[in-house]
């Protein structure tokens, strides 16, 4: 997805998969995991927390009414994507970095000065995050963070939104709550939705985050929108679409599923706990 949104070369996803495989062999599709595996937890913990707090408090405001209206849950997803960049765009940064610092620059006539494109720059995760925070300080670390914003905020919207809709539609009369395979199946519905619209600005996101490897193409969100198109044209921003559906319905199903069975097992252990 990354190397599709922000690199050049590859004429279509298939394409790109094989060049990969075929210079990098396996460990190519792994480049730049170890952040996003170490803060996932934390980073999935922190944006379903603020979702169903804010959700609930949103819902205790209206009187306890028994199903939140869809205002309260846009509210909330929304703030959930807000919060959701603090976390995330470090995490990107250098998820992006790492899996760029050996790709062609995307406009080949940059002159390129030491260290020459194609060769690493970063050693790892660590080396990474440190690089860029001694070099382009806090603002370095957060590049990219007002087109995460613009992408997590409706992202998120169109991502909780879609899962609770879908969770009551499929869940029959009288259950007190959605099966788990009703849970897996608008979990995936909803992210298959959330990732295929966010992916325009996800686009403008990753070339943000990528530039600055070994040089400074892109002033802002507005320039690297408007110098995409004019060297791309409008299907630039649908670069790495089918990438981003295919993946966000199983991620977003094991997610909804974990999350919901999580919060059933808690509350059956209170329940025992205090009979």
């Amino acid at each position: 997805q990354t190397r599709l949104q922000a690199g050049q070369g590859y004429g279509n996803t298939l394409h790109c998969v094989l060049t990969v495989y075929r210079n990098e062999s396996v460990a190519g599709f792994f480049k730049g995991m170890a952040f996003p595996l170490a803060s996932i937890a934390v980073y999935s913990s922190v944006v379903f927390g603020v979702f169903s707090n804010a959700q609930r408090l949103l819902g205790e405001r209206r009187r306890g009414a028994a199903a939140p209206a869809l205002r309260d849950t846009a509210l909330a997803s929304a703030l959930a994507g807000a919060v959701s960049v603090a976390i995330g765009t470090p995490v990107d940064l250098v998820k992006i970095r790492l899996q760029m610092q050996t790709q062609p620059l995307l406009q080949a006539n940059i002159p390129s000065t030491p260290p020459v494109p194609g060769f690493p720059v970063y050693r790892g995760p660590m080396h990474c995050f440190r690089t860029v925070l001694q070099k382009e300080g806090i603002t370095g670390i957060y590049r990219g963070a007002g087109a995460m914003l613009l992408r997590d905020v409706p992202g998120y919207c169109l991502y909780f939104i879609p899962y609770v809709f879908f969770c009551a539609w499929i869940t029959p009369d009288g259950c007190i709550s959605p099966s788990p395979s009703s849970v897996w199946l608008a979990g995936g519905v909803a992210g298959a939705i959330s990732w295929g619209t966010a992916t325009p600005m996800d686009v403008v996101k990753s070339r943000l985050q990528a530039d600055g490897v070994y040089v400074n193409r892109y002033k802002g969100i507005l320039d690297c929108i408007l110098q995409s198109y004019q060297s791309e044209g409008l299907k630039v921003f649908f670069r790495g679409i089918t990438v981003n559906a295919v993946r966000g319905f199983p991620m977003s199903s094991a997610m909804f599923l974990g999350y919901e069975l999580s919060l059933k097992a808690m509350k059956r252990d209170q329940t025992e706990a205090n009979p």
